[in-house]
């Protein structure tokens, strides 16, 4: 059901001015007891009569501790009184005043104790600018990397204690030009490269570099061009035509070392949606300049762990010149083609577990023939046949199955709120009177949105949402590992996604998503105890986050304003949204600014 949005509260992350004004006052007191004489000897007349204004002065400060804690008192028990009264009309009634009530009575005890507001993260050093945890040592030098023989990163992820910082972006950094625009041309600001590694190397690395940008629209991304290549695959399988994909139940692609993307891209303009994986890299990344054209990618590598995919994930996988020498790497020198898995290894979704060599997924009732798929995009439904094997199917962590009712339910909810939501795109929301959802379509937003990172995606119905409304963006529907694992489903709905722990770091580089959408996802927190901090996940977000880009939160309101809170810390633009008198859930809409390095 449309849920009606109320006027929230604004909340800038730029600092406010009340504590440059204590920091002010401060150091103006301790000027003016310097100039007055603070040092002389204590016996002498101006001496005493300093003694005796210090004793007026600390019972007078005494007299305001004890007006400010009857005032506490007394506020705090008529809370209570409201809270414990009748529940019809005067908890409805008085329920917004008593959240300010709190509020107030909350600023009040800090201010009576002497907390200091919370501080600004600090920015990164220059060297964090293309920072990738679990696959980086900062403290290497970029100049002991040779850029042209390969180099495999494992993922090791470590968990660091101390309070993270904010990374800038580079010097000359720009904001991604719109789609479509953006596919073919990026800034070359935005990314790393050294030009090394263009010297030689795959055919599906060519690229144009200008001064300022560079072009990917060329003729010989391939061998007779990308057209041509995507045609040839198709007449391997059977098929007329790279349009025949579609038809023939191909949504989803895998393209492991994908180059630039430009398989990728091409396959796009067909409905297809390629997920490319590639190995970290210092300079030149093939999974930064793809995401950079907007285009789905992750790190990712098949050398000795598992994917965070489900078996039985994509429609096709691509693998050209990416790399893998299969010959080295098969040390079984089997004749013969690889086992069935059994039982014990056979896990629907691994995530990062050592390789096996065999094959998964063959007793699951989802294997079913790529021909019984209903095409796209009639698929994102799941007909009848697919339902039912949800039904029966139980899902990962709990004892729960996916019923046709709850299906239906979720998605006419999200179609209500992606309207909603659209419309709260635009710097308006940070004013005192911002904009107002219409029942006219909303225009699109102040700047564009390529890609959305969906940290909690359940059914993946946002990412649905989106597309029935027309949105020409793709989403990377996230599984946290602390809840229940829909992700086949999405993966069958012929979306992409992944499973992820959030207290690890992504597997991306910075800067690389225009939106970061949490529904629900604080309060999987709360369930169990969490090995990071909810400061920790928010760092991350900032991380991979580009300038300008979005971020909504909806969860419990006590959760909304901790994360409203630390919104402040990380210097983002931030704004509460009331969502429903009825419900305790609020929604939390903040921009990133685009801070810049200083020359």
């Amino acid at each position: 059901m449309s849920r009606p949005l109320y006027r929230g509260f604004s909340g800038g992350g730029r600092g406010s001015g009340g504590a440059s004004r204590d920091s002010f006052d401060s150091s103006y007191l301790a000027k003016d007891f310097a100039e007055n004489g603070h040092d002389h000897e204590a016996g002498s007349p101006a001496g005493t009569n300093r003694s005796r204004q210090s004793l007026i002065f600390a019972l007078l400060k005494l007299g305001l501790v004890a007006v400010i804690v009857l005032a506490l008192s007394g506020s705090l028990y008529w809370a209570i009184s409201i809270s414990t009264s009748a529940r019809g009309n005067v908890y409805h009634g008085y329920r917004q005043l008593q959240e300010q009530v709190v509020a107030d009575l909350a600023e009040i005890g800090e201010l009576s104790l002497g907390i200091a507001r919370t501080n600004e993260l600090e920015f990164c050093p220059p060297e964090y600018e293309n920072f990738v945890p679990c696959y980086y040592n900062v403290s290497e030098s970029f100049d002991l990397v040779d850029s042209v023989a390969p180099t495999e990163h494992e993922r090791k992820c470590v968990h660091d204690s101390e309070k993270g910082c904010l990374i800038l972006p580079p010097t000359n950094y720009r904001i991604p030009l719109r789609w479509p625009s953006g596919r073919d041309f990026i800034w070359k600001a935005n990314v790393k490269i050294t030009g090394q590694e263009f010297s030689s190397g795959s055919l599906t690395k060519r690229m144009m570099v200008e001064e300022e940008h560079i072009s990917f629209r060329s003729d010989s991304f391939m061998v007779d061009g990308v057209e041509d290549y995507t045609h040839q695959i198709a007449e391997m399988i059977g098929l007329p035509n790279e349009s025949n994909f579609i038809e023939a139940g191909v949504r989803t692609v895998l393209d492991i070392g994908c180059g630039f993307g430009s398989f990728g891209a091409h396959l796009f303009s067909k409905q297809l949606l390629t997920m490319c994986i590639a190995n970290y890299e210092v300079s030149g990344s093939q999974v930064q300049l793809t995401l950079e054209r907007g285009i789905p990618a992750m790190i990712g590598s098949f050398s000795s762990r598992q994917l965070p995919y489900p078996y039985l994930s994509f429609d096709m996988l691509h693998c050209a010149r990416c790399g893998i020498e299969w010959e080295k790497n098969d040390n079984e020198g089997r004749k013969a083609g690889p086992a069935v898995c059994d039982r014990s290894h056979d896990v629907e979704s691994p995530y990062y577990q050592p390789l096996n060599p065999c094959i998964s997924g063959i007793r699951s009732q989802r294997w079913i023939s790529i021909e019984s798929h209903t095409p796209w995009p009639s698929r994102v439904a799941l007909n009848s046949a697919e339902l039912g094997i949800y039904g029966k199917y139980k899902i990962q962590l709990v004892n729960e199955s996916v019923h046709p009712e709850d299906f239906a339910e979720d998605a006419a909810s999200w179609k209500s709120v992606v309207h909603n939501y659209w419309s709260l795109l635009s710097p308006l929301i940070f004013s005192d009177h911002p904009k107002r959802p219409g029942d006219e379509d909303p225009s699109p937003p102040f700047n564009m949105l390529r890609n959305v990172l969906d940290m909690n995606a359940h059914f993946g119905g946002f990412n649905a949402a989106l597309l029935d409304a027309g949105k020409s963006v793709w989403v990377m529907n996230v599984v946290p590992m602390n809840s229940p694992s829909y992700l086949p489903m999405i993966f069958d709905r012929g979306f992409v996604g992944v499973q992820h722990d959030w207290c690890e770091a992504f597997p991306t580089y910075p800067r690389t998503y225009d939106m970061v959408h949490a529904e629900g996802l604080l309060s999987l927190g709360t369930h169990k105890k969490q090995r990071c901090s909810m400061l920790d996940i928010f760092v991350e977000i900032d991380r991979i986050l580009r300038p300008e880009g979005w971020v909504i939160i909806r969860d419990t309101m006590l959760l909304i304003e901790t994360a409203r809170s630390m919104t402040t810390q990380l210097r983002w633009d931030a704004r509460l949204i009331e969502l429903d008198r009825s419900s305790d859930e609020k929604l939390l809409v903040c921009q990133k600014p685009y801070f810049r390095k200083q020359q």
